[in-house]
């Protein structure tokens, strides 16, 4: 799976649930609220102000 910005972070969590670690990592304490089910990582890395390329790199390694 090929982790974009548009990844909603529910389907991200679905497909690898390790990313949970890398997510709280960067900030995204809430990734289990409903509302961040959701959410794309874009969106999320904007409401959280974290560089998303620096995101989209680690979750791809």
């Amino acid at each position: 799976m090929e982790i974009t910005k548009d990844t909603l972070i529910g389907e991200l969590l679905r497909a690898k649930p390790e990313s949970a670690e890398i997510l709280m990592r960067y900030g995204m304490g809430c990734i289990g609220c409903p509302s961040a089910q959701m959410e794309s990582l874009e969106q999320a890395s904007m409401v959280h102000g974290i560089n998303l390329d620096a995101l989209l790199k680690d979750l791809n390694k």
